[in-house]
């Protein structure tokens, strides 16, 4: 099948409706678990419901749809000048006249009206650009100077820009998007294991040069510990999905969003719908996340050349991956880290941009050999 051929079908209708169904629920939990905290700093308790809505809805419905009906052939031709204004925008993160901090972190950008967050700009922009970069190496993959390194390079800016400000629950989950990619490539296990090595060194340093990630590997280690500091949130999540229990106490009547739980809608809004829905229920959600894996891969075993292969590797495992980091850390399965659940949490970058992805998966299944 050439890479030009009409489409030989539909889009997943599976994959569609889990997408379809994470995007109206989250847009659901966003309105219950920020109710509290609207009201308190704007007076409206379905402010950030609406700019959900408004930011992240409206705009992502045009990103999803562009990304269902472009050709993701087409994609290929955007990838390089994608990673260079998305380099472009984690450098201005650091620029004040556009910074835009929060709690104690500078990830965003204000545009004018518009917040942007740079690193979930980045997260499509590099699986794009590596996909594209993979294919052309062909057997020089295999080389290390040839192959390699030009991923080492850009692996290391954008660790380095990311790291910087600081975000390093983005930055692992770039790590593991980029560790299936190359693999899926055909990269040498021995390569493997030696960038495998180098990623476990640069961790270790990343947790001993800055206390507030030791104290989360402690707290993850230790969740009992200084259950009014350091182990504050994971402690009052947990207590969220204990509370919950099999059925939760309904839609709306989270107690742990009244100024108890940090960040309700953001990167806890997993621990509010547990708490809300109970285990059940919430566990339906982690089925959808685990049926999303098995299509996207699906459709990347089925795809019709290595650049479609690579970029539904690289979607599938970004939504996966992310999940699994968000809900493991609310669960202590994982150490706590900020990153948002996919579809789910506020943040209109992040909505926007994981339906434009989607829409660019849905687009590979089209063209999906049987």
């Amino acid at each position: 099948m050439s890479q030009d051929a009409p489409p030989r079908r539909g889009v997943d209708p599976i994959l569609l409706l889990c997408i379809v169904g994470l995007t109206l629920f989250g847009l659901m939990m966003v309105m219950s678990a920020s109710s509290v905290l609207g009201e308190k700093l704007y007076g409206d308790a379905y402010y950030y419901f609406k700019h959900q809505i408004t930011f992240g809805g409206l705009f992502g419905l045009v990103a999803f749809l562009i990304g269902i009906f472009v050709p993701y052939q087409q994609w290929r031709w955007v990838a390089l000048p994608g990673m260079l204004v998305a380099l472009a925008l984690l450098v201005l993160v650091f620029f004040p006249a556009f910074s835009v901090s929060s709690g104690g972190a500078s990830r965003w950008i204000a545009l004018g009206p518009i917040t942007v967050q740079p690193t979930e700009i980045t997260k499509l922009a590099f699986i794009l650009y590596l996909a594209a970069l993979l294919e052309t190496k062909g057997a020089d993959l295999h080389n290390w100077r040839k192959g390699i390194v030009p991923f080492l390079v850009i692996m290391t800016v954008v660790a380095i820009l990311i790291v910087l400000q600081p975000d390093i629950g983005t930055l692992f989950s770039i790590i593991i998007v980029a560790g299936a990619m190359i693999f899926a490539a055909g990269i040498k296990m021995s390569h493997l294991i030696a960038l495998f090595g180098l990623g476990v060194t640069v961790f270790l340093v990343l947790v001993n040069t800055a206390s507030y990630r030791l104290n989360r590997i402690i707290v993850y280690l230790h969740p009992e510990l200084d259950p009014q500091g350091v182990g504050y949130q994971i402690n009052q999540a947990l207590m969220a999905v204990s509370t919950g229990g099999w059925w939760g106490l309904g839609l709306g009547r989270s107690r742990q969003k009244y100024q108890y739980l940090p960040e309700p809608a953001g990167d806890s809004i997993f621990a509010v719908a547990a708490e809300e829905l109970g285990l059940v229920r919430t566990s339906l959600l982690l089925l959808v996340f685990a049926i999303i894996g098995y299509r996207g891969f699906s459709a990347a075993r089925r795809a019709p050349d290595m650049f479609g292969r690579l970029v539904a590797i690289g979607i599938t495992t970004w939504i996966i991956s992310q999940a699994f980091i968000n809900i493991g850390s609310i669960m202590a399965v994982t150490p706590l880290t900020g990153i948002p659940l996919p579809f789910i949490s506020y943040g209109g970058s992040a909505l926007v941009m994981l339906l434009l992805a989607a829409g660019i998966l849905l687009n590979i299944s089209r063209y999906a050999q049987e």
